[in-house]
C-alpha cells in the first residue's frame, strides 16, 4: 500500500523538515506487521512528494490477535497487505509521530502555517462508493479527486470493483492532513486489523479534537472507527456533541458568559437553585439525581441537606465533573459524607441502568442545550427509563428576554442554547410528557413575575403516583 504526500510550497523542501524525514535518504521501519519505507520520488525547489510504502508480512498479519473473519480462510485470502487500511494508519502513527502530533524544532514557524499539500492513496476499499469519500473529505476543505478501478480490466464485463484511487487537496497544516488520513483511512472500509476498546475511544477523541463534532458525517465516523461498538461509540458521540465550555468562575470570576452578566443582576442562578431545593424537599425525596450536574452548584445544596442520604450527578463533559469535584472537596469529605454523594459521566441521550430507582431528578437548565430532534430520547431516559417518582426540570422563558436591555432581540441567553420557549411552548411539551408517562405537572415561576412577559425562568414539577 503507498501513500503520497506532495507540496508545492516555496521552498517545497521544508516537507522533509516537517515530516522529520531526509529526502536523500530511503529509510524502513519495522512494524509489528511488516516494514515500513519513506522515501521521496521527487524533489525540487517548487515540488516534493514523500512516499510511504507499506509491506505487510502475511505470516505476521495471521499471527496477531484481534481479528475477525467472515469466512475460514479469511486469515489468508484477503485484500489487507495490498490496500489501504488500519496498517497504513498505524505507519503514519509509527513513521510520522511528530508531524502528525505538530512538532518540529527545526522549523517551528511552519508547524503552524497552512501550506498547500496533496495526498495520493493508490488503493483505498470504500464501502460506499465516490460519493462516501466526497463526503468525508470535502467538509474539511479538501477537493477530492477519486478514480474506481475495475474489478479486472481484461473482463470488463464483471464490472468495478469498491476499489479507488483517491486523490485529496488543500492548504493544511500538515499535522491535519496526517491526522484527517489517520482516523478516516480505516472507516472506508469499516475494518480494523486490532481489537478496539476504550483506549481507541480517547485516540478518536484526541485525534477528532477541533473537526469532528462538527464534521456532517461524524455519526458514521464514529460508528465505523469503533467498529459499531454501540457502547464506545454512544459515548464518543454524546461527548463530541453535547460537550459544551464549562465557565469555572472560581478561576476566571471576570469572565461572566451574556446568561450568567444578565442574571447576576437579580441573583436569578440563587433563586432557581433555592426553588429547585425546595419542590426536592417538599415531595420527601430522599436519593436525588442531578442530571447535568455541571460544575456542582446544585450539588453543594444537596450535600448540605441531611434529608439527601443518596445524591448522583451526571455530566456529559469530563471536565465539569472535575470542577465539581475539586469545588465539592470529594477527596477531603468525612467518610460518611463521601458516601453519600456520587458523580458520574454518562449521557442523557441514552438509557442508563445507574439511573434507575431514584425518588426525584433535577433537571436545571439543561434541555435547551439539546438540539430539539433529541428531546425524545431525553424525553425516554428520563421518563420512561429512569422514572423517578419527581422530576423538578427548569428551562429559560424567552418571552422575559425584552426586559434585558443589553440582549439584542432574537438572541438566545448563552450561544450554546439550541432553543428558548415562551410559557405556552413549554406547557404544551411539558403537559404531553406528563399525559404519556404518567405524570402530574405543576408549573412554577422563578425569578421576578412580569404582568406580561412572566418570569425569566420556568419551572415544571412532574409527579407520579
Amino acid at each position: 500500500m503507498l501513500l503520497t504526500i506532495s507540496t508545492t510550497h516555496e521552498p517545497a523542501t521544508v516537507l522533509g523538515y516537517l515530516l522529520h524525514k531526509h529526502p536523500d535518504r530511503c529509510q524502513s521501519f519495522d512494524l509489528s506487521f511488516g516494514q515500513a519505507h519513506v522515501f521521496y520520488p521527487e524533489v525540487s525547489d517548487q515540488r516534493v512528494s514523500a512516499a510511504l510504502l507499506l509491506d505487510v508480512d502475511p505470516v505476521g498479519m495471521v499471527r496477531g490477535k484481534g481479528r475477525e473473519q467472515s469466512f475460514l480462510l479469511g486469515h489468508y485470502v484477503n485484500d489487507r497487505p495490498y490496500v489501504a487500511s488500519s496498517f497504513l494508519s498505524v505507519a503514519i502513527a509509527q513513521v510520522f509521530g511528530s508531524a502528525m502530533s505538530g512538532r518540529c524544532k527545526d522549523r517551528e514557524e511552519l508547524v503552524k502555517t497552512p501550506i498547500p499539500l496533496t495526498a495520493r492513496i493508490e488503493v483505498l476499499p470504500v464501502r460506499g462508493g465516490e460519493a462516501l469519500i466526497q463526503r468525508m473529505f470535502e467538509p474539511l476543505g479538501y477537493a477530492v479527486e477519486a478514480t474506481r478501478h475495475p474489478l479486472d480490466e481484461q473482463f470488463p464485463e464483471w464490472g468495478d470493483s469498491s476499489y479507488f484511487t483517491v486523490t485529496i487537496a488543500g492548504t493544511k497544516l500538515l499535522s491535519e492532513l496526517l491526522t484527517h488520513l489517520y482516523v478516516l483511512i480505516p472507516v472506508f472500509d469499516n475494518q480494523k486489523h486490532y481489537f478496539v476498546g476504550d483506549d481507541e475511544l480517547e485516540k478518536l477523541l484526541e485525534k477528532g479534537a477541533g473537526w469532528l463534532a462538527t464534521h456532517p458525517e461524524k455519526e458514521q465516523i464514529t460508528r465505523r472507527y469503533l467498529r459499531h461498538r454501540s457502547n464506545l461509540y454512544r459515548e464518543a458521540l454524546a461527548r463530541l456533541v453535547e460537550d459544551k465550555e464549562i465557565d469555572d468562575t472560581e478561576e476566571e470570576p471576570a469572565a461572566l458568559g451574556p446568561e450568567e452578566s444578565l442574571e447576576q443582576a437579580v441573583s436569578l442562578n440563587e433563586q432557581r437553585l433555592g426553588t429547585v431545593l425546595a419542590a426536592l424537599r417538599g415531595c420527601g425525596a430522599r436519593s436525588v439525581l442531578d442530571l447535568g450536574c455541571g460544575e456542582g452548584k446544585l450539588l453543594r445544596n444537596l450535600l448540605a441537606d441531611r434529608q439527601f442520604e443518596r445524591i448522583v450527578g451526571l455530566d456529559v463533559s469530563i471536565r465539569s465533573l472535575e470542577i465539581a469535584q475539586r469545588r465539592l472537596n470529594l477527596d477531603r469529605l468525612p467518610e460518611r459524607q463521601a458516601e453519600r454523594i456520587k458523580l458520574i459521566h454518562g449521557s442523557l441521550m441514552y438509557r442508563d441502568q445507574r439511573l434507575a430507582n431514584f425518588d426525584a431528578a433535577a433537571v436545571v437548565e439543561v434541555i435547551e442545550h439539546l438540539d430539539p430532534p433529541r428531546l425524545s430520547a431525553f424525553e425516554r431516559v428520563v421518563f420512561e427509563f429512569a422514572r423517578p417518582k419527581t422530576v423538578v426540570l427548569t428551562t429559560p422563558n424567552s418571552e422575559y428576554n425584552v426586559k434585558w436591555e443589553t440582549l439584542p432581540a432574537g438572541q438566545f441567553r448563552h450561544a450554546d442554547h439550541r432553543f428558548e420557549w415562551t410559557r405556552q411552548e413549554f406547557q404544551d411539551w411539558a403537559s404531553q410528557i406528563a399525559d404519556h408517562h404518567g405524570y402530574r405537572v405543576l408549573f412554577v415561576p422563578v425569578g421576578p413575575v412580569d404582568e406580561l412577559v412572566g418570569s425569566p425562568t420556568q419551572m415544571g414539577v412532574f409527579e407520579r403516583d
